[in-house]
């Protein structure tokens, strides 16, 4: 028996036992044989084999390859060389490295006896894989596959995976215990919060809500969480999206606290906003609005404005797949640019079929149309004459080009500002109508954009109203001066007025009010002689809370670039009030999911990840992500897992393994 050293100490929770174990059915012991042979063999190899019930054959522990009983032992020895080597490293028994029962945190034993291998505990390796599942948003089954568990046993035979329903069953405790450190953050929120609902379909053609909840706390700062990952039930219409949504806001216990809901503007997701605005007033929860979301219109008008020239960009998109493919192309295609003097360019470039490839395709062919020719030529034989762009194709792409440009830059700004204030995206929507309406399109051009400024007068519809108002005038860079002319209203900064006062205005004599109800005092019933102060004493703090508003307005609006956020919390003190409303109104979401991920190349992974994970992981893998990526620490029953520490004992470990194993050489 080895001395033992001081054991490092790792925050992991205790496990269940893990019954695998290489060649064996039973815990920790090899299957005996049915019939037990006199020891006639006694080479070093034989360990590593078990017999089987029949007496005919035996099977290698590693990979269960089977020889013949009378295989010569040098074969086998061969085998164990050739399949598994570094097998003579895994100690005196292969089957005594499966995880044992413990009531005691993970540990890593250090011997201090050198020219042996190190024990390592293998929980720590599956911890790692689990981080890495996550990461990489994987199912469980992933690691299933015999391919990735023998590269494995490449490095060390003795290594155990858990089987897939170990993993799953890890999955589904962290994904509680997060949970429950979600809603516990949640509970302290003191603000209003805002919702968000994406939706997408799986491989499985199950359909599935996202909820993601935003708020400003109480350092001026966005804070954004993903609330859950739901099934929403067939037929999956505005009745099951209301039912699973209103599940999970009671479930966190925010339905008081939701003051909008920004969704994906189908009519599915617009029936259940309906319902819920129809739940809470009748609860009155205060105020609730629901608004479509922006980023989304925006990729539908531009599908319109594409859809004369698809033909056109798939032939270029056909070519920068080329050039992404080769090398030799690609420096070929840089070296002209340059000589024509067609800009720089940067490989890969991006071939998405999103909003950022497709300009790029356009882009490409408007400044590098020349060196895209020569290109072309020059492979003829590779490439064919089917990727030249003819006089009449390049005029179209021109002019779809020079018409999307206003586009570009309003897309490029909300990628950049995220989150984008609703306030600043009404503007952009106000500056694309105008472009719509006064730029005159070719004839081919006409009837897109005719169903361009449809959708766009439906998105006005939609958010020309008091609560949006309120909104975009609580941003400082706005505020009245550079509110669109359709939401411009009289009677919208009265009304504003009224809700501030009636909801952000606190009486700090209330404790002096009689008993008579607001209704008796405004019919005029007889009241004390100190409810005659009180109420004079409301008025004068009404008119200077009324003054807030009032103040803030006639000041000029703060420069474009400047951070909303950081406006408010210098200027908080001179607006108690008014600072807490615009503490919950600017948290309303502009856009159901982040622009970049609609707008850009990343989405696609996110589409595919989402497709193809299976419905038994999806809410657990897809929320723990989200929740570790926002910052919350990866937790087992309620235990943290310390994954920095783990990766410090796995280096350790490694070096370990490589000083033994120079030693052994030595010797």
């Amino acid at each position: 028996m080895e001395p033992k050293s001081t054991m490092d100490m790792v925050l992991i929770p205790n496990m269940d036992t893990i019954d695998i174990v290489l060649g064996s059915s039973e815990k920790g012991n090899v299957v005996p044989s049915a019939k037990p042979r006199k020891k006639t063999m006694t080479s070093v190899y034989l360990k590593y084999f078990e017999t089987a019930p029949d007496g005919k054959t035996r099977r290698c522990k590693f990979c269960g390859q089977s020889y013949s009983i009378a295989t010569a032992t040098g074969n086998l020895g061969r085998h164990l060389s050739n399949r598994h080597p570094g097998y003579d490293k895994t100690g005196e028994n292969v089957t005594s490295s499966a995880p044992q029962p413990s009531t005691t945190p993970t540990v890593i034993k250090k011997p201090q006896q050198q020219g042996r291998a190190p024990q390592v505990d293998y929980d720590h390796l599956n911890w790692l894989l689990i981080k890495w599942l996550i990461l990489a948003t994987l199912p469980p089954s992933t690691l299933e596959e015999k391919w990735l568990a023998n590269s494995f046993k490449f490095l060390n035979p003795s290594i155990q995976l858990w089987p897939g329903e170990k993993y799953k069953a890890v999955f589904r405790e962290v994904f509680r215990s997060m949970r429950e450190d979600v809603r516990a953050s949640l509970e302290q929120v003191s603000s209003k919060v805002s919702i968000a609902l994406d939706f997408w379909t799986s491989y499985e053609q199950i359909f599935y809500m996202s909820i993601t909840c935003q708020w400003i706390d109480e350092n001026w700062s966005f804070r954004k969480v993903l609330l859950d990952i739901c099934q929403v039930p067939y037929p999956c219409t505005g009745s099951e999206i209301y039912n699973s949504l209103v599940k999970v806001l009671k479930m966190y216990n925010i339905e008081n606290k939701v003051l909008s809901c920004t969704h994906d503007n189908s009519q599915n997701a617009i029936h259940a906003c309906h319902a819920l605005k129809d739940d809470l007033d009748g609860q009155k929860m205060g105020p609730f609005c629901f608004i479509p979301c922006a980023a989304r219109t925006l990729s539908l008008i531009i599908d319109d404005a594409l859809r004369t020239t698809k033909p056109v960009i798939a032939k270029v998109r056909e070519f920068v797949q080329e050039l992404n493919a080769s090398l030799d192309i690609s420096e070929d295609f840089i070296q002209l640019a340059t000589a024509y003097k067609e800009g720089s360019w940067q490989f890969p470039l991006d071939a998405s079929a999103r909003w950022s490839g497709s300009y790029q395709m356009l882009d490409l062919v408007q400044k590098a149309g020349k060196s895209m020719d020569a290109i072309v030529r020059k492979n003829e034989e590779m490439l064919g004459n089917r990727m030249l762009l003819n006089t009449s194709e390049k005029n179209v792409v021109n002019i779809v080009h020079n018409y999307l440009e206003p586009f570009y830059k309003v897309i490029s700004e909300i990628c950049v500002n995220t989150p984008p204030t609703i306030g600043m995206v009404i503007v952009y929507m106000d500056h694309i109508s105008d472009t719509i309406t006064t730029r005159q399109p070719p004839d081919w051009l006409k009837n897109p954009a005719e169903d361009m400024a449809k959708k766009l007068r439906s998105y006005n519809n939609q958010v020309c109203n008091i609560f949006i108002y309120m909104t975009a005038i609580l941003d400082p860079r706005i505020k009245c001066e550079l509110i669109p002319e359709s939401l411009n209203s009289e009677n919208y900064l009265e009304e504003a007025r009224a809700h501030f006062v009636r909801n952000y205005y606190t009486t700090p004599f209330s404790s002096m009010t009689s008993g008579y109800s607001s209704q008796d005092i405004e019919d005029g019933g007889a009241v004390s002689f100190a409810e005659e102060i009180a109420r004079k004493k409301r008025r004068a703090s009404m008119s200077n809370a009324t003054d807030e508003l009032t103040q803030y307005l006639s000041e000029s609006p703060a420069p474009t670039k400047t951070d909303v956020l950081e406006w408010w919390k210098v200027n908080s003190t001179r607006y108690p009030r008014l600072s807490a409303m615009a503490r919950d109104f600017l948290a309303v979401q502009a856009t159901s999911v982040k622009p970049d991920e609609l707008f850009c190349s990343k989405g696609d992974e996110i589409d595919k990840q989402r497709f193809c994970m299976p419905h038994d992981s999806t809410q657990a893998i897809l929320c723990i992500k989200s929740w570790t990526q926002g910052g919350l620490k990866l937790k087992y029953k309620s235990t943290e897992i310390d994954y920095e520490r783990l990766m410090e004992m796995a280096a350790a470990a490694a070096a370990d393994i490589s000083s033994a194993g120079i030693d052994k050489k030595q010797k």
